[in-house]
């Protein structure tokens, strides 16, 4: 007789059905055993209460076992009810009532969770105060076995035992959720089991409404020692795409969880996605696994989104200084966050690689070795062994909410009104030296600081050779866009060849330390400079910080007396020299040509600003040494003097009065409109101007070829030399002044940046730029000068 799919289907569930249910009845016997190990130092203690020689009172003992007795009759009676209907099952066989009955006797536990801190709190008091009692609790008590190990005993601590009720809820609910998803709807027991549910679900919203400090106490310090260490959001590569997750690590496991779209007002959820127990976890390298090709969104995709979101930011500074209503902002504001979250998702690409012996490896992606540090650094020391059951995961995924540090993104949706923007300006950094090092070593620092979230390496000290207290003294000017922390690793370095080339950028540079300084605008106010220690790892490194706002920073000089090089205009300096490109200029690109081009963040790096103030003063005072002097300094402090040359030009090399041309025709979104428009302004440039131009765009794109080694595309590339070869005087900038189309600093600053870096791109992005025959002449010669 041949059986229909549906009736196998069926059957099976059926049979699933026994298997929960057995399950069931394990677990009761085993929760049952917990309750009767924590009566059994109760009979005693109410004994020894009424004697001369009490270890605890009455009203102590009352407040520790509090409903413990009243919890014990009611399982016993569930799993008494119970264990005959199961060993003598039949697919028919009722149980739904013993579930309904059991949830209507949760208010038992309601009373136990409401008192549960006290207990807690009251029997760490007596355990200090009485050691008879400290022995009961510490020296653990003993559960008797479930029947299939009669042989051995588990050993508990009071503490872990009083916490096993409030662990019993979530579990019921579970529990009861797994046994009515094998109920076929048909079968008596399912609207029963239903309610039962119902009754569970709410109860356990009840207690979770509670305040904050209980659930930590309740799911931190009293889940058997299991604690959360770190949280936060992260990117997760996932067959070639980008996922957004929040990744928690516990003191035994690191857990990835997706947070769930709320539907209908409900509250929020998370959904396990993968853990892996830190006893079972390592970190791969490049070497050690399959070569992973990273999905990259272009450069001119994440400018983009920046400008949206500049754009946005500024829309709700108008809306909320022109008090309108709160629908338009919410709009605006959710607009934002999407904005936002897409450049989370798409911005980092080095990858943190965790690999489980058991099983598969996974891969996120990080921004910078500062936070890719961090987790490896707290991660080995937390290398413990756990192995949860599928219940229990599940448990553990629901807890998440409760225990999380990072609730939100980092959003500006979701700062407050009043929240710091960030630092705009120029902030310099000296780093003076290092103490604490147990050993000489091979040392360099490098620095991070953040823009859009986002944190990017912007300067590297010299490496200072076989020391315990190396003397840096180098001071680096770092741009500042929004940022609001400084970040300084610092890292052994390796002089081992064969390791030095890594596909995934981890350099094999040991980091000795690492630590962080929020950039308090209150601090770095003054004019004077900010000197501070920041501590890592028992090292302590001394750093010196001034900062210069944009305002100042970024002001173009009238042009000084026709003497030296910086800040006179190129006209000038061509005529003198009998040239048509700058000799610093030359210069600067030749010894950067020469030895610079596979310099991993060329021309994004910064230099020492002691180098890069000795070469200006040597270019200004035509010292014949000044090409010795390059071939001794580091690659980063030459392409930081020519930065600097361009950045102290009276006037951009694109001029003040062809700026808002440039500004007009990059916006243009005809094509064929905007070459002619783009071309006809670059040639209407003055010639010193134009065929400078030429002669660096031509380098920056030689620069561009080797993206793969030294990691600057024309994006890149355009990010660094726009602003500088494009910023007008303060005069010509197009930020509205207009008082009644309010605009934050930071935000318009960002939108004009971003049309600058857009000048620049578009003219770098062109295989030929077609010139009328004197000027290509012109070109020609000024390249062989």
């Amino acid at each position: 007789v041949s059986i229909e799919p549906a009736e196998l289907d069926l059957e099976k569930g059926l049979e699933m059905r026994k298997r929960v249910l057995s399950g069931i009845l394990a677990s009761e016997e085993t929760y049952l055993s917990h309750l009767e190990a924590l009566l059994l130092p109760m009979k005693p203690l109410k004994a020894a209460a009424t004697t001369s020689q009490p270890v605890l009172t009455v009203q102590q003992i009352e407040t520790i076992f509090f409903k413990v007795p009243e919890l014990y009759e009611i399982h016993k009676e569930f799993y008494d009810s119970l264990l005959p209907r199961v060993q003598q099952w039949s697919h028919h066989q009722r149980v739904g009532d013993l579930f309904q009955k059991q949830a209507s006797q949760l208010g038992v536990y309601r009373a136990f969770v409401d008192n549960y801190k006290l207990a807690v709190e009251t029997a760490e008091k007596c355990c200090q105060a009485n050691t008879q009692f400290a022995e009961i609790s510490e020296v653990i008590l003993k559960v008797r076995s479930t029947k299939e190990c009669k042989d051995l005993t588990a050993k508990y601590s009071l503490e872990t035992l009083l916490y096993k009720p409030v662990d019993r809820v979530t579990r019921s609910t579970l529990v009861l959720h797994d046994l009515l998803k094998h109920t076929p709807s048909s079968h008596p027991d399912y609207p029963l089991l239903q309610d039962a549910l119902r009754i569970s679900q709410n109860f356990l919203s009840s207690i979770n409404e509670e305040s904050t400090p209980r659930r930590q106490s309740m799911t931190v310090k009293k889940g058997e020692n299991r604690q959360l260490l770190k949280d936060s959001f992260m990117v997760e590569l996932v067959e070639g795409a980008r996922k957004l997750r929040h990744v928690f690590l516990f003191t035994d496991l690191l857990l990835c969880a997706k947070l769930k779209k709320q539907i209908g007002g409900k509250s929020q959820q998370y959904d396990s996605k993968w853990y892996i127990p830190l006893s079972d976890l390592n970190f791969q390298t490049a070497e050690e696994s399959e070569p992973l090709p990273i999905p990259q969104a272009p450069d001119e995709e994440l400018d983009a989104i920046k400008i949206k979101i500049s754009s946005l930011r500024s829309e709700i500074q108008r809306e909320r200084r022109a008090n309108k209503g709160s629908k338009v902002m919410e709009r605006l504001k959710k607009k934002l966050s999407e904005q936002e979250s897409l450049l989370l998702l798409n911005s980092p690409n080095m990858p943190l690689r965790v690999h489980n012996r058991n099983g598969k490896s996974y891969v996120f992606l990080i921004s910078s070795d500062y936070e890719r540090a961090e987790w490896k650094e707290v991660i080995r020391e937390q290398q413990k062994k756990c192995n949860l059951t599928s219940m229990e995961l599940q448990m553990l995924t629901n807890s998440c909410l409760k225990l999380q540090t990072v609730h939100q993104l980092p959003l500006t949706v979701n700062k407050d009104e009043d929240e710091s923007t960030g630092l705009y300006g120029f902030l310099n950094v000296i780093v003076h030296s290092a103490s604490g090092l147990k050993q000489s070593l091979n040392l360099y620092c490098t620095l991070e600081v953040d823009s859009f979230s986002i944190f990017v390496n912007k300067a590297k000290t010299r490496v200072y050779r076989y020391t315990t207290e190396p003397k840096w003294n180098e001071e680096f000017e770092i741009e500042l866009e929004g940022s609001q922390t400084l970040r300084l690793l610092c890292y052994e370095k390796s002089y081992n060849k064969a390791k030095m080339n890594k596909e995934d950028g981890e350099s094999t540079d040991r980091i000795m330390g690492k630590g962080q300084i929020a950039l308090d605008p209150q601090m770095l106010q003054g004019k004077d400079w900010q000197r501070t220690v920041i501590p890592m790892n028992g090292i302590e490194v001394k750093i010196s910080m001034k900062f210069t706002s944009r305002e100042f920073s970024l002001k173009r000089m009238p042009p000084r007396k026709p003497m030296g090089v910086f800040g006179v205009n190129i006209s000038t300096v061509t005529k003198r020299e009998h040239s048509k490109v700058p000799y610093i200029v030359r210069q600067c690109l030749e010894e950067i040509e020469r030895r610079g081009m596979e310099e991993v963040g060329i021309y994004r790096v910064s230099g020492v600003a002691t180098d890069i103030q000795a070469l200006k003063t040597a270019f200004d005072t035509n010292n014949k040494d000044v090409s010795v002097m390059m071939s001794e300094m580091d690659v980063n402090a030459i392409a930081g003097t020519l930065k600097l040359y361009f950045r102290e030009l009276p006037e951009p090399l694109f001029t003040d009065e062809l700026y808002p041309n440039f500004a007009g025709g990059i916006a243009l979104s005809d094509s064929v409109a905007k070459e002619s428009c783009m071309l006809n302004l670059l040639l209407s440039l003055p010639e010193p101007n134009l065929v400078t131009f030429l002669f660096l765009l031509d380098h920056l794109k030689r620069i561009a070829e080797k993206e793969s080694v030294n990691k600057m595309s024309l994006h890149n590339l355009a990010t660094v030399f726009g602003p500088t070869l494009l910023r007008p005087a303060e005069k010509d900038s197009k930020i509205p002044t207009n008082p009644t189309q309010p605009i934050t600093m930071g935000d318009s600053w960002s939108l004009e940046v971003m049309s600058q870096v857009q000048v620049l791109l578009y003219f770098l992005q062109l295989e030929t730029i077609p010139t009328p025959d004197s000027k290509r002449q012109s070109i020609l010669f000024s390249t062989e000068v």
